[in-house]
């Protein structure tokens, strides 16, 4: 079964797609969430604990999202089925981090400066490794569709 890796920058949706594809039955790890990441320094993935869920998620037959932007995800390219970015203009991740209750990244100018920054510098490098790319300006259902699609899996219109 497919391993999905679910990328993008912040105020892109990752967070939210996946909760969805939790809720419709879809295995999903959201990286920026327990202890997938390194915070020591610049936050890189724990390349153990991923090779591990990666590793016994090939023994279980069900597809399984990751979603993350990290600066080692390369690592893992070759392991991932697919490696989606996740993408909308600017104004749209600005809106979108301003009025989120979930994650307190990206309140303050400099952090949404450096969403800025990032977009700019690191969405180009995302981009051309990335299989699919999808704006996620468009109904959430239909970017639903489209990663149920990737995973092999019939349109989740009907359940969402």
């Amino acid at each position: 079964m497919a391993v999905i890796l679910v990328t993008g920058m912040s105020g892109t949706g990752k967070s939210t797609v996946l909760d969805l594809l939790a809720q419709n039955g879809y295995r999903t790890v959201d990286t920026d969430h327990g202890d997938w990441i390194d915070r020591t320094g610049e936050p890189l993935w724990r390349e153990d604990l991923l090779g591990e869920l990666i590793a016994e998620h090939e023994r279980s037959g069900r597809p399984l999202f990751i979603a993350g932007t990290v600066a080692n995800q390369a690592v893992f390219y070759a392991r991932f089925d697919e490696i989606v970015l996740l993408s909308a203009p600017i104004d749209t991740i600005l809106e979108r981090v301003a009025s989120r209750t979930g994650n307190p990244f990206g309140k303050t100018e400099e952090e949404r400066n450096r969403i800025i920054a990032d977009t700019r510098e690191i969405e180009p490098l995302l981009r051309g490794p990335a299989t699919a790319e999808i704006d996620t300006r468009q109904p959430l259902n239909a970017v639903l569709d489209q990663l149920a699609a990737l995973a092999g899996a019939p349109d989740l219109r009907s359940s969402t």
